[in-house]
């Protein structure tokens, strides 16, 4: 046993030599890395620190190697971060790691107050105007910012709950508790939805509509009121008044004012002289021609 442990012990330190061999600067340079020169976003930059981490950890990089392979690849404004922040380290007597180094740079680059507003985006993100593709990259990215643990059931509803009201009525139903089943059939859903709304005949446009936000009757149903007044012509050559400037009744549409309408309640016409605005009985010319007895003079008595 003394024999069979010692064997792995010796297989264990050669695997661990192996690997400090194979992470030298030139393998790491190999899986293509980008520089960080802390111009970016907060996203972009913790986007860098997580790209970097992930080949660290696929690569089982030993975490003596992660601070300089990092520190390698900072330039410009971030090189010149780093080197202020490890003097500073340095006079205070301050470990300069790998986790310092991580915890340095997401406080400077991503700092908390912007990490919580992600997370209150994420609680309150609803698909809105975005397609099913854009709100599920968008539901991702703002996930991993949730500090709480996440399983797949409350992701699900998580997602549900903010999709528009046709596409949730469709999915809601179907109880999917896999989130990446749940993306795909919302996919599905959108498509289907666009497919019929592109095969429903259009209706007609119904004809514009004046009036108050309730509608009136349609423009070419509109009638003039008997009171209003007639638009403005011109007159026709020398001052005389032209064809369409003749009087018109708005009532019966003759040829006199509409005070003068046989229509109109009270409307007078003579049967004597044959004017109007007054009767028989009261006509002008009934008075000049009625006969008058002689006046006697004294010499006739």
């Amino acid at each position: 046993m003394v024999a069979a442990m010692a064997q792995q012990s010796a297989a264990m330190m050669q695997q661990h030599e192996a690997s400090m061999q194979e992470w030298s600067l030139e393998d790491f340079l190999k899986h293509h890395p980008t520089k960080f020169d802390g111009k970016t976003s907060p996203d972009a930059a913790d986007q860098w620190l997580k790209d970097l981490e992930r080949i660290y950890d696929a690569k089982m990089c030993p975490t003596e190697n992660r601070l300089a392979f990092s520190v390698y690849m900072l330039t410009g404004e971030a090189e010149h971060w780093w080197t202020s922040t490890k003097s500073i380290l340095e006079k205070r007597e301050e470990p300069v790691t790998w986790e310092t180094f991580r915890e340095r740079f997401l406080s400077e680059y991503f700092p908390n107050n912007i990490r919580y507003a992600k997370e209150v985006e994420f609680l309150q993100l609803i698909e809105g105007g975005k397609t099913i593709t854009e709100y599920a990259e968008r539901f991702k990215h703002l996930n991993r910012f949730y500090t709480l643990p996440l399983n797949d059931k409350w992701r699900c509803r998580k997602f549900e709950n903010g999709l528009r009201g046709d596409i949730r009525l469709m999915v809601v139903p179907l109880s999917i508790k896999d989130f990446a089943a749940l993306m795909e059939k919302a996919r599905v859903m959108e498509k289907m939805k666009r497919e019929v709304e592109g095969q429903r005949p259009q209706q007609p446009q119904l004809p514009q509509r004046i009036g108050g936000p309730s509608g009136s009757k349609p423009r070419h149903d509109e009638r003039r009121r008997p009171y209003d007044r007639p638009p403005y012509q011109p007159q026709g050559s020398r001052g005389l008044p032209s064809h369409q400037d003749r009087v018109q009744c708005y009532i019966c549409g003759g040829p006199h004012l509409r005070s003068a309408c046989p229509r109109m309640e009270g409307y007078r016409w003579c049967n004597n002289c044959g004017k109007e605005g007054h009767f028989g009985k009261d006509c002008p010319n009934l008075a000049r021609t009625t006969i008058r007895p002689p006046v006697q003079t004294p010499h006739q008595h």
